[in-house]
């Protein structure tokens, strides 16, 4: 597998809203790496961008960042339809690549991707970056080492009021586009929740799904339901609402194991794990999410690049979430 030898050296495709905080900054602030050219198709706007981030490149066209030699990896951060085209493309010319959320469209296109980057012998990583957040990692290591015994039944329910449709110029309108996004806003945030359920649970041994267009308010579902069962027994049962009642928001994930409970938030900046042990005891933890979220994944990142670490999130982990994805979209 190819390996960067020296510090890295990134381009980002698509330097949009996500890449305004939660992830741009953060590729100048790790160690062994920088930030050297940015695209958008709107030259003016990815001008903007380098200007205030002080980036020394900006394109308006992802082949000609590909192609930059000074650019050593790429960060591809458009809307899921582009996904595969410029990952492959950017893999074609040696370059790693760090793909946004959800991978893809379909498990088909990961699969291209897969192959891919295992015939060119480059590496790629998904930006499943709640991996590296303290939150998930302390469920994780309770779960692991089954601090409340083993878990039983896991339950994640998410329900949004729904916000208006933006204008088909808005940044944020690809979302609820399936030829773009791959579903509604389900594809855009369940990715990040199911692959923690993977990470933690492995992949699952059955996964059913059910969706509806409830409000009508676009052309993609708006509520979702998803049941799977995992090694050991591990029941899971999923509900995300985008067109709820403002009085029933939430966004909250249940882990029940033989001796108590974990319950904890997915979205919140500032979060709790709140340990339910058996005989009305209860602890609580608090953990504040980085400035740029994707920091300390992006230094996990910047590590396997280098051949230093193991991949943090390959595609083929990504696509076990697409997998639970599809499934909810199956009816």
């Amino acid at each position: 597998m190819h390996v960067i030898n020296g510090p890295v050296r990134w381009g980002i495709i698509g330097c949009g809203d996500v890449c305004e905080v939660k992830s741009g900054p953060a590729f100048s602030k790790v160690p062994d790496s920088s930030l050297v050219a940015v695209m958008r198709r709107d030259a003016q706007k990815a001008e903007d961008y380098a200007r205030r981030h002080k980036v020394p490149k900006f394109y308006s066209d992802a082949s000609s960042l590909i192609q930059d030699p000074e650019v050593n990896a790429i960060y591809i951060a458009t809307p899921p339809g582009s996904h595969e085209a410029y990952a492959i493309e950017s893999m074609k010319a040696g370059k790693p690549v760090y793909i946004e959320k959800p991978v893809a469209l379909n498990s088909e296109e990961c699969h291209r991707m897969i192959k891919a980057s295992a015939d060119l012998k480059v590496p790629a990583t998904v930006a499943h970056y709640r991996r590296c957040l303290g939150i998930f990692e302390r469920v994780k290591s309770l779960v692991d080492q089954k601090d409340l015994g083993a878990a039983k039944v896991v339950v994640i329910n998410l329900f949004h009021t729904h916000k208006p449709a933006p204008p088909a110029t808005a940044p944020d309108n690809w979302r609820i586009k399936p030829e773009i996004s791959g579903g509604g806003l389900f594809s855009d945030l369940a990715p990040h929740q199911l692959d923690i359920m993977y990470w933690i649970f492995g992949t699952p041994l059955k996964t059913t799904g059910l969706s509806i267009n409830q409000g009508k308010h676009y052309n993609a579902p708006d509520v979702t339901s998803l049941t799977a069962v995992f090694n050991n027994g591990i029941f899971f049962q999923g509900l995300w609402s985008f067109n709820s009642p403002p009085h029933a928001n939430t966004d909250s994930c249940k882990i029940i194991c033989e001796n108590g409970s974990l319950v904890f938030p997915f979205f919140s900046t500032f979060s709790k794990v709140k340990l339910e042990i058996h005989r009305g005891n209860t602890i609580e933890e608090d953990f504040v999410f980085p400035e740029h979220i994707q920091q300390p994944m992006i230094e996990q990142v910047v590590k396997h690049f280098q051949g230093k670490a193991e991949n943090p999130c390959s595609i083929e982990d990504a696509l076990a979430s697409m997998k639970m994805i599809e499934q909810g979209y199956s009816s």
